[in-house]
C-alpha cells in the first residue's frame, strides 16, 4: 500500500526507480514541491533519513527552477534586444 507521501513526485525516484528528467518537470510543479518540502522540513518532524532524502529532492529542484528560470531569462534578452529590466541581471 502506497503512503501519500510515497507518491511520485516531481524530480524525485522510489528506490532502485530513474528519477524524472528535468526537462519533464514544469516549473510550477517544481516550485511547489519544492515549497512542499521545506514546509515538512521545517516542521521538524522527520526522522534524519527522511530528512536527508527530503533534502536531496530539494537541491535537484533547486538547480532545476535556476535552470528554467535561466532560460527564461536568456529568451527575454533575445526576445528584447539584450535588456532586462533593471535589478534583474
Amino acid at each position: 500500500m502506497t503512503n501519500e507521501n510515497e507518491k511520485k513526485r516531481p524530480g524525485s525516484a522510489p528506490d532502485g526507480e530513474q528519477e524524472v528528467p528535468a526537462e519533464e518537470i514544469k516549473f510550477e510543479t517544481a516550485l511547489a514541491r519544492l515549497e512542499e518540502i521545506v514546509r515538512t522540513l521545517e516542521g521538524g518532524r522527520c526522522p534524519l533519513e527522511e530528512s536527508m532524502r527530503y533534502y536531496e529532492e530539494g537541491v535537484r529542484l533547486v538547480r532545476i527552477c535556476n535552470e528554467k528560470l535561466d532560460v527564461a531569462r536568456r529568451k527575454i534578452v533575445t526576445v528584447t534586444g539584450g535588456d532586462l529590466p533593471e535589478g534583474d541581471d
